[in-house]
């Protein structure tokens, strides 16, 4: 009995959990808040400014809340920018060039990534990195009169072109991930009567979920927030996006800050509910992707 109950006071000793275990990293707490104003400041800045009338902007320093809130500059922005129908056509454009990127870059990506040790796959792959070292404005000329040529000066060559320049950052991406997953799976399921093509989308696709959502955030947030190429490369005024109509609040000698701040805030809140619904798929393809 007594070896019985040595072995149980042992064993309570063992699972009992240490002090050291919930003892709190106060440095990285302390980094976590220091990094965490930078973000919160400047929100609350764009929130304070988009509630105040232009006299309250003029008074005090530009930090203080508003009294009274003016909750009529979102009205004015939202009649101003058309923002239904620039929503629409940035949502338009951004889930097309997504889902093109992931498709078209994961597939390039896989043929260079398995042919690596042959002189052309490795030529192509090394010409295709090199397209990130060249800065946008050496192209844009060039890119607009070609696609006026093309008539690709709408919303359908922006996804195009959205989805060519982010081919050399997301082949590397990918590349880099590919070659950590095992040839053996290709392998045992050739060895099952599958193809390449077969193999690719049964097997190795849904092991790059994880590089997917990666390429996926990526490109969202480039689509849904650039405003060079929308603006040097959309002709028709109906198709303009969100950053194009908030251009309109930029004047030769002033600016409508008020109005412009609550036009900002209602271009962000999309892209962040879209985030609040879908990080759960996101965290899940992860973890997924990675448990495989």
């Amino acid at each position: 009995m007594s070896q019985v109950s040595n072995v149980s006071a042992h064993s309570k000793r063992a699972v009992k959990p240490s002090k050291d275990h919930h003892r709190i990293n106060w440095w990285a707490t302390a980094l976590v808040a220091v990094c965490s104003l930078t973000i919160f400041v400047p929100l609350y800045f764009a929130i304070s400014v988009a509630l105040k009338t232009p006299k309250q902007l003029t008074q005090g320093n530009g930090f203080e809340w508003p009294n009274p809130i003016n909750w009529h500059n979102f009205v004015t922005a939202w009649q101003r920018t058309n923002f239904p129908q620039a929503l629409m056509n940035t949502a338009f454009i951004t889930v097309f060039a997504v889902a093109f990127t992931i498709l078209t870059s994961s597939m390039v990506a896989y043929a260079l990534a398995r042919n690596m040790n042959r002189p052309f796959f490795k030529f192509v792959y090394y010409y295709l990195l090199a397209a990130m070292f060249i800065p946008f404005p050496i192209i844009m000329l060039p890119m607009v009169k070609e696609t006026g040529i093309l008539h690709l000066d709408n919303q359908i060559g922006l996804i195009i072109l959205y989805t060519l320049y982010g081919l050399s950052m997301n082949i590397f991406l990918y590349t880099t991930y590919l070659k950590s997953i095992p040839m053996e799976l290709e392998e045992a399921a050739r060895v099952d009567g599958a193809s390449t093509w077969r193999a690719f989308w049964q097997v190795i696709f849904p092991l790059l979920m994880p590089m997917n959502a990666t390429v996926g955030i990526i490109t969202c947030v480039w689509a849904w927030n650039d405003f060079m190429m929308p603006l040097v490369v959309l002709t028709d005024p109906s198709a303009r996006t969100l950053t194009l109509a908030q251009y309109v609040f930029q004047g030769t000698y002033n600016t409508d800050y008020t109005v412009a701040f609550a036009s900002y805030l209602m271009a962000m809140a999309p892209l962040l509910i879209v985030y609040v619904f879908s990080q759960r798929w996101v965290i899940s393809g992860v973890v997924r992707g990675s448990v495989k």
